[in-house]
């Protein structure tokens, strides 16, 4: 896209003197840096198709909400429409940092450490932002989603030799979703999606995934992929978020469940999106039953308070 393209259209960018494109990670939205006579960027710029404007205009109100929270994030600027190009946009104020996926592994452990009890004390403040009413039951959402999963596991061709275990855990805890609060998710909090500033956390960013639901839920990439980048981190996450209090066992009943029940919607989305990394996402998933010795300890090997 050239930046002349929108430029006309979008009041904040009329200013704009140089246009980058994001090429990381798995959105489908288009994501820009856009620069204003500066070797640092002032906007971050999305665009998806126009069919998807009453999702994103959501997307951006609930950002507006998380920010007004105190939680440290890119400021929603600008939203709109441009039917000539047949896109809706969003302008974030950019955020100065670096991705903590790639600065994270040159920190010391303490400095990961820190890193990750800020990051927990962040997520908490984004949990305290309650979901809109009326909302159906999370219980309700997520074991629906859970049994669409499972249909479709079982039909991909790929087996899980520990499949029986892991599913006896499953229906074994099932019935602690009943009465987990609705509040907001994020739903993609690991470090390719925080920031660092100065060898400390700055931000969140990426909310397009955000969801509703029970906040326990958002700490299951911290099994996936946190703990893969940063065991430091993902403790100092998990302490943080308690603000270094005693982890209750109904955290970890809940943090070991949906660790579990992610396991088969994460191989068959792997296989749908990126069929070359399902081995890769396989080896994941063997950590990931080590580290609960097959679902025999809900809380991970790594962790030490």
């Amino acid at each position: 896209m050239q930046l002349t393209d929108i430029q006309a259209f979008i009041p904040q960018l009329r200013t704009a003197t140089a246009v980058s494109q994001i090429h990381k990670g798995f959105s489908y939205d288009s994501k820009y840096l856009i620069y204003e006579n500066s070797d640092n960027p002032t906007y971050v710029l999305r665009t998806a198709t126009i069919s998807e404007s009453e999702k994103k205009r959501l997307e951006f109100e609930t950002i507006g909400r998380v920010h007004q929270f105190g939680v440290r994030t890119s400021e929603p600027i600008a939203f709109g429409t441009l039917e000539e190009l047949k896109l809706c946009y969003m302008v974030l104020r950019y955020v100065e940092g670096e991705d903590a996926l790639e600065k994270l592994p040159s920190m010391s452990e303490n400095e990961q450490y820190d890193v990750g009890v800020a990051a927990g004390r962040e997520l908490r403040l984004m949990h305290s932002v309650e979901a809109p009413m009326p909302m159906e039951q999370w219980s309700t959402r997520r074991i629906a989603k859970h049994n669409r999963q499972m249909d479709e596991y079982f039909r991909c061709g790929v087996k899980l030799p520990e499949e029986a275990a892991v599913i006896a855990f499953i229906d074994q805890h099932l019935p602690l979703l009943e009465g987990r609060p609705n509040r907001f998710q994020h739903d993609d909090f690991h470090p390719a999606n925080l920031l660092i500033h100065h060898g400390a956390y700055a931000a969140a960013i990426d909310f397009n995934r955000y969801d509703w639901g029970d906040p326990y839920h958002d700490f299951f990439k911290v099994a996936y992929f946190s703990r893969e980048v940063s065991i430091p981190f993902s403790i100092g996450q998990i302490d943080g978020y308690f603000d270094g209090n005693h982890v209750q066992e109904n955290f970890w009943n809940l943090y070991a469940l949906y660790a579990a029940m992610t396991i088969f919607g994460t191989i068959t989305w792997t296989l749908k999106v990126v069929p070359k990394d399902i081995d890769s996402m396989m080896d994941r998933i063997r950590t990931l039953l080590d580290d609960h010795r097959n679902f025999t300890s809900v809380i991970p090997n790594w962790y030490k308070q």
